[in-house]
């Protein structure tokens, strides 16, 4: 199996980076390839997965192995194929994710894109206690960060949508998402719609 891959980047595409690796450009899936745009034309170190099916070998990439751990443990949950475990990582707070599972949190795990009340109960009936000590993370988060993140996420989304409707393409929108959600001074939409501008206008 390929752990990882260390290279040029050299391309960054809406749902996949290229790595080139001696000469060789290898394409590798992620969740959210725009969080790898501080290294472009650089040396950089993507932690990977590497999925074999009968009709394909694709390669998933992550920032790093908590990230990659998480996917591999989503994927064992029944429901959830790789492009599901996708979804939910581009948008994940590990922690969060981690204490939602533990209190059996099914509202917040169905704010993730295509997750609804059955797969939430599955996620919480295959992943409790199997998470909590396997990540490097010191502590999981606590209840009130779980609301804060999910206030947040929701906040975005509005303002994506408001983008949207304004003639933003998803591909403009998606480079500067993390940006947004690292942004943790932002209090509402309008905020967040601001920034957005800003941020576009470069």
């Amino acid at each position: 199996m390929i752990a990882y891959i260390k290279g040029m980047l050299v391309s960054i595409k809406e749902d996949a980076v290229i790595v080139d690796v001696h000469g060789i450009g290898y394409e590798i899936i992620c969740p959210n390839p725009y969080v790898f745009e501080p290294k472009m034309n650089q040396q950089v170190q993507i932690h990977t997965f590497h999925h074999v099916r009968e009709d394909a070998q694709i390669l998933f990439g992550f920032r790093n192995t908590d990230e990659k751990y998480l996917f591999t443990k989503l994927i064992s949950v029944s429901g959830i194929g790789p492009k599901g475990a996708l979804a939910i990582l581009a948008g994940v707070n590990i922690q969060g994710f981690i204490a939602a599972v533990e209190n059996e949190d099914e509202k917040f795990l169905t704010g993730f894109p295509g997750v609804g009340k059955k797969t939430a109960r599955q996620i919480i009936l295959d992943l409790k206690g199997k998470l909590i000590n396997d990540f490097t993370l010191e502590s999981t988060a606590e209840p009130s960060e779980q609301v804060t993140d999910k206030q947040d996420r929701e906040m975005i989304s509005e303002a994506l949508d408001a983008l949207k409707s304004l003639g933003f393409t998803a591909s403009e929108l998606k480079k500067i998402t993390p940006q947004l959600k690292s942004d943790k001074t932002l209090k509402n939409t309008d905020e967040v719609i601001r920034k957005a501008f800003s941020l576009l206008a470069k």
